[in-house]
């Protein structure tokens, strides 16, 4: 199936690695170009640049001034932004209950997982209503299910899918749709990588990382495929949404999570 999306200009946060790092190895198979932003490089990424369709911007986007010069590069260069892909992103169990969290964790967690994405798509949407583009933004399945251990995050991505919901509602009339992504457990570094959320559990119950994950999984209700969700599955939902294949699909929520959600 033909997307449509070759030579289209897309913008992707978080670019370095997991799902990000999919994302923009699925758009330039796709014959798209992309600016892909990351607080620090990657060989992987380093390695798609290569191609001479990535063009990679090492910068804090946490900060403002982080995701002006991302959207910024990317209207420089190629003259506009077609798509936001909205994924950088930060998880850290709370291992001591909600009153371990401080203020600044607090503030840090919802300016990573809601604040930049608020800010990117603020930058980048006058270039977007130029094109009649499309905003994707990866949430979570922690925004429709609260888990104390991580209770920072939940509530910052029940507050990005909120967000995501409003906008769609306001530009939808001049061309731009906003779509969300629900991922539950997906195979990156943020859950098996050095300090990922299975080392940082294990060490507390001191067991290994394999039984900690086990243990997690199965205190949320277990996941009915059995696995958890591969980059690349999230990758190419990123794409159908990108595309005009869905030209009529705006302010939308898809889980890809495994089954670990039962309720409707």
């Amino acid at each position: 199936m033909d997307l449509h999306l070759k030579d289209k200009i897309v913008v992707v946060t978080g670019a370095s690695r997991g799902i990000g790092l999919a994302v923009t190895r699925a758009f330039v198979e796709e014959g798209a170009r992309v600016v892909a932003g990351a607080r620090t490089t990657s060989p992987e990424l380093a390695e798609l640049a290569a191609t001479g369709t990535v063009i990679p911007v090492t910068a804090d986007l946490a900060t403002v001034g982080g995701v002006e010069t991302l959207v910024a590069t990317a209207v420089e260069q190629f003259g506009g932004i077609d798509v936001l892909v909205n994924n950088v992103g930060r998880a850290q169990p709370r291992l001591g209950g909600f009153a371990s969290v401080t203020d600044d964790e607090w503030l840090e967690t919802l300016t990573v997982n809601l604040l930049s994405a608020v800010r990117a798509s603020r930058a980048a949407l006058p270039a977007l209503l130029a094109s009649r583009g499309a905003i994707v933004t990866i949430s979570s399945v922690n925004a429709v299910l609260p888990d104390p251990g991580i209770v920072d995050y939940a509530a910052s991505k029940a507050a990005l899918t909120n967000f995501s919901k409003a906008l769609s509602k306001e530009v939808a009339a001049q061309g731009v749709r906003v779509n969300t992504i629900a991922p539950g457990p997906v195979s990156t570094d943020l859950w098996s990588g050095p300090g990922g959320m299975a080392e940082t559990i294990a060490s507390a119950m001191g067991v290994e990382p394999q039984e900690a994950v086990d243990q997690a999984i199965n205190n949320l209700g277990g996941l009915a495929t059995g696995r958890f969700t591969r980059p690349d599955e999230v990758a190419d939902l990123v794409l159908m949404l990108a595309g005009d294949r869905t030209a009529n699909i705006t302010g939308a929520d898809f889980t890809i999570d495994g089954g670990l959600i039962k309720t409707l």
